[in-house]
């Protein structure tokens, strides 16, 4: 009996070194983006391509730029709120560049905890290290907020961080979906859409741990809010022309002449904002999507 009891506590043993190795926060380079002069100006590009005002944003603020946090995102693991990441002490005031892009691309703090996927950097792991740099530099010029974030409504056992490590081994993937011969234009689209956009994460079925099921890309999937669909906006689901879906993301009207409504205005909003030629990329994703 003792014996069995010794083996018992080293396997016990093991099985907990292994999960720390297998589950520990992944490193990125200390000289990050060394060398680039970052440009601020394609900074606020990448702040809107990305999404950023439609989370961070207060709820209920007509001011997009103050990032002071607060919206709640419901989900099957609890309500996850989004922070405040305005340049100030109760934001990203302390940090540098190497503990943004780490917590941007790949979803850890400065202080070494794994971030909630609910932080797509699921996506934002595709980025260029010099857009990361540029949105880093633009997000230095907004206003600071000092109202403190909100902490998550998640339980046991979704409350041990560390087994985000776990989570991350079976979803942070740095390949893209799309890939093949592709023009200039669909591969700008795919950068938008895959990098930045995060359309994914609306638009793709997830599995029972809540990674998006990359062989049913874009295909539309449940409403978290529990009410409806998101449509599948690949050409199966979606018939409209590239001059359509382009105009669509610029006005927020539809073919038939209806209007953009539901959190799909603030990515509208958003969309709106980009060069004309990164809309026409986003569109020609789509209709090059299979």
């Amino acid at each position: 009996m003792r014996r069995f009891l010794i083996a018992i506590c080293l396997l016990a043993v093991i099985g907990l070194g292994v999960f720390w190795v297998l589950t520990r926060p992944a490193p990125l380079d200390a000289d990050f983006a060394g060398g680039h002069v970052a440009d601020a100006e394609n900074g606020a590009r990448i702040f809107h391509a990305g999404g950023c005002a439609s989370c961070h944003a207060a709820p209920g603020s007509d001011d997009k730029l103050t990032l002071a946090g607060g919206e709640g995102f419901a989900s099957d693991f609890g309500t996850f709120h989004a922070p405040n990441i305005s340049p100030g002490p109760e934001g990203i005031g302390g940090w540098d560049l190497p503990g943004f892009a780490r917590a941007v691309t790949r979803g850890v703090s400065p202080d070494g905890r794994h971030y909630y996927p609910a932080f797509p950097y699921t996506t934002y792991i595709h980025m260029e290290d010099t857009d990361v740099a540029d949105l880093f530099a633009y997000m230095q010029t907004l206003p600071v907020s000092d109202t403190p974030s909100k902490p998550h409504d998640v339980g046991f056992p979704f409350n041990i961080r560390r087994g985000l490590g776990l989570w991350k081994l079976l979803y942070l993937d740095e390949s893209f979906v799309m890939t093949g011969e592709m023009s200039e234009q669909v591969t700008q689209g795919r950068y938008l859409v895959e990098a930045l956009g995060h359309c994914a994460e609306c638009h793709t079925p997830r599995g029972p741990f809540g990674g998006l099921q990359r062989d049913a890309w874009l295909s539309g999937a449940p409403n978290p809010s529990g009410k409806g669909r998101i449509p599948n906006i690949t050409p199966a689901g979606l018939d409209w022309s590239a001059d359509d879906i382009a105009y669509y993301l610029e006005s927020g009207l539809t073919p038939d002449f209806d209007s953009v409504g539901g959190t799909m205005a603030s990515v509208v909003d958003n969309m709106s904002q980009l060069p004309e030629g990164d809309r026409a990329a986003i569109a020609a994703y789509l209709k090059a999507l299979p």
